[in-house]
């Protein structure tokens, strides 16, 4: 009876206001692909005297549909993350998200078991925004999904009622990202007293590059645009959805002169992402297109051959989304690239990763600390030269680097804009051929500072053979700074399997680089033999193989290429990047800390990484390929095949970044 009293309450306190379809006018923002991040993109508000990611967040309660809904951090941590969105139906983003079925469903389907959803509404709609957005996922959940509904949260309260902390949050991390800020389009006409501005949805920021300007532009109704009209003159298209696609509609209008294309929807209808579909995608498009709803007052003006012009603007808002992780700390959710609630399932498997990895560095390690939040920037990158445990390091079979990289501020907009690789090297003994080899890498994430990764480097432990040695951790030199933080980790835990029971690598053996992946790439690769020294029990093949840079075939970032290693001639050992250029291949790595919600593309699958995860080695058991007598020699030759054949660009050739070993046991 409390609840339902309380929320009568606010159907008669705040003004519950329920547009026709649903739809009045609302708004979003883009990520320019030109390299992967929008230049002259506005950032954050910086940090001044407010709460941060990482701060604790207070205790609250607020009240929902159902009752109440309350968080407690004495009561300890979180079972699971608890997101918090906040609607307003001034956004042509948010429309998207929440009228689109793929949408709704991601998130009824898609939510980690232990995540909680709050929603929230900005607006004194409050009360009937609650109602929809419970009413739109109970339709998504059908009887399928209907245990997640329990961990969806409605309050009828409007954020600037709710008395508490989250909206100083949502308000002090305001942005004008993709899924926060108003993106709108105004109109104007001589015989108006008012522009006429409403909410507008760019068209996805993978497919069309170009990107509106702040030039005030003349507007021309070409009807459903579906055919090339003629010569626009460099006036906006005003076009009806429907009869052909989204990518013919622009295709036309560009054909047609048009500087952009602006889709009204039909009545009744909602916003939609503007997207491609199969092949379209391929097919590069060089004008911006957004979508709106049906303006009546436009409609009419263009009919009387009325000027009408048109112009693009953002306004900044709150945030939409906001997070608690399962430590009790506030997280931002870092972009929504179009709008999916996929993005939250995503961000909240993160947080999974991110607990699960907390509880692994409280197992028993001897820790050596290596840079404890250290800028890394320029040529020389972090260095640190550190004593190694003086215990005899055949006392461990295990060695895990527990590297993290953060940015000079809390927040994701001090964060460096672009994805670099970072290499870890070690020297011991400046005389070894083995001073400087790689020991470990990772990716950089598009603008966000969450990354935390444990990488097993186990093989490589008889490269530490001083009491003494060397790190440098270093990126492009050109690089915005990150702030790295590593401990070397150093534990027994049996790595080799049972068969030779506890074995331990005692010796390295450097086997090959990468290099210009084109039609020289395989010509730099001989046959090298090696002898298997007396004791050894196992051999392996250790090697970290990343593609990057991009032909005409995106190679060999965004192209599957296949990595050879063929001993004795016989045995051919393959590593293959199949999920190289699709579409959602990284996402499915979130789960082991691939960064989520990055401001770029980091969604596609990669040439053997992803931005913001480390590289894992891989490793494969040799020894039955091997004649392991102490007079015999094996071979071993290496070669790198696109699509089955050697690589043969006709243009600016990717490249290869690759370590691999030999790594004997006994």
């Amino acid at each position: 009876m409390a609840s339902l009293s309380l929320l009568l309450r606010f159907l008669v306190v705040v003004t519950a206001h329920v547009t026709e379809a649903r739809w009045g006018p609302r708004s979003r923002l883009i990520l320019t692909e030109g390299s992967h991040h929008p230049p002259g993109n506005t950032p954050s508000p910086q940090p001044g005297a407010g709460p941060e990611p990482g701060d604790p967040a207070p205790a609250f309660q607020v009240p929902t549909l159902d009752g109440s809904f309350s968080y407690d951090p004495a009561e300890g941590a979180l079972k699971g993350p608890l997101v918090i969105h906040a609607f307003t139906n001034k956004s042509g983003f948010l429309e998207s998200l929440w009228s689109s079925e793929s949408s709704l469903k991601s998130l009824v389907e898609g939510l980690p078991d232990r995540a909680q959803v709050l929603f929230l509404s900005l607006d004194d709609s409050a009360v009937s925004d609650a109602l929809w957005m419970r009413e739109q996922l109970r339709l998504a959940a059908a009887h399928s999904w209907k245990g997640v509904l329990t961990r969806l949260h409605f309050s009828p309260v409007p954020v600037f009622a709710l008395g508490n902390w989250i909206p100083n949050v949502l308000y002090y991390w305001g942005c004008m990202g993709h899924n926060c800020g108003l993106s709108q389009t105004v109109f104007t006409s001589d015989g108006w007293k008012m522009p006429i501005v409403v909410k507008r949805l760019d068209a996805r920021y993978d497919w069309l590059m170009a990107r509106w300007s702040k030039n005030l532009y003349q507007l021309a109704d070409v009807g459903d645009g579906c055919e090339p009209s003629p010569s626009l003159g460099g006036a906006v298209a005003w076009v009806s959805e429907g009869n052909c696609s989204f990518f013919t509609k622009v295709q036309s209008m560009a054909k047609s002169n048009a500087s952009g294309v602006l889709v009204y929807s039909l009545p009744g209808n909602p916003i939609q992402d503007m997207n491609c579909a199969g092949n379209e995608c391929f097919f590069p498009l060089g004008i911006p297109a957004a979508m709106v709803h049906l303006e009546v007052s436009v409609a009419q003006a263009l009919r009387s051959g009325q000027v009408v012009n048109v112009s693009f603007q953002t306004t900044p808002s709150p945030n939409f989304f906001i997070s608690i992780d399962q430590q009790g700390a506030l997280a931002e959710m870092g972009w929504f690239l179009y709008p999916s609630f996929s993005f939250v399932n995503w961000q909240a498997q993160w947080f999974g990763f991110s607990a699960s990895l907390q509880s692994k560095l409280q197992s028993p390690a001897k820790v050596t600390p290596v840079f404890d939040q250290v800028t890394m920037q320029g040529d020389k990158g972090a260095v640190a030269t550190v004593d190694l445990p003086s215990a005899d390091l055949w006392d461990f079979d295990t060695l895990e680097l527990d590297a993290s990289l953060s940015c000079p501020g809390r927040r994701d907009s001090s964060c460096a804009q672009w994805d670099h690789t970072v290499q870890l090297f070690v020297c011991c003994d400046p005389l070894s051929p083995h001073c400087n080899v790689e020991l470990g890498r990772w990716i950089t994430a598009f603008r966000r500072g969450t990354g935390h990764w444990l990488t097993d480097v186990s093989p490589l432990i008889p490269l530490l053979d001083s009491n003494k040695c060397t790190f440098t951790m270093k990126t492009a030199p050109w690089a915005m700074p990150w702030v790295v933080s590593l401990n070397l980790r150093f534990s027994v835990s049996n790595q080799t399997g049972e068969d030779f029971g506890k074995l331990r690598p005692f010796s390295v053996t450097s086997l090959y680089s990468g290099g210009t992946f084109d039609k020289n790439y395989n010509k730099m690769y001989q046959p090298t033999k090696f002898p298997v020294p007396s004791s050894t029990k196992k051999v392996e093949l250790y090697a970290v193989i990343t593609g990057h840079g991009s032909d005409e075939n995106g190679c060999g970032e965004f192209c599957v290429t296949s990595h050879h290693f063929l001993i004795n001639a016989v045995h051919n050992n393959t590593r293959r990047f199949d999920s190289a250029g699709s579409a959602l291949g990284c996402t499915m790595r979130v789960k082991e800390g691939a960064v989520p919600n990055e401001h770029g593309t980091w969604l596609y699958g990669r040439g053997g990484w992803c931005d913001g995860l480390q590289v894992d080695p891989w490793r494969i058991d040799i020894t039955k390929q091997l004649n392991m007598s102490d007079f015999e020699s094996n071979a071993i030759v290496y070669f790198g095949l696109f699509n089955g054949q050697d690589p043969n660009p006709a243009q600016e050739p990717g490249y290869i970044i690759m370590s691999s070993f030999l790594i004997f046991y006994k």
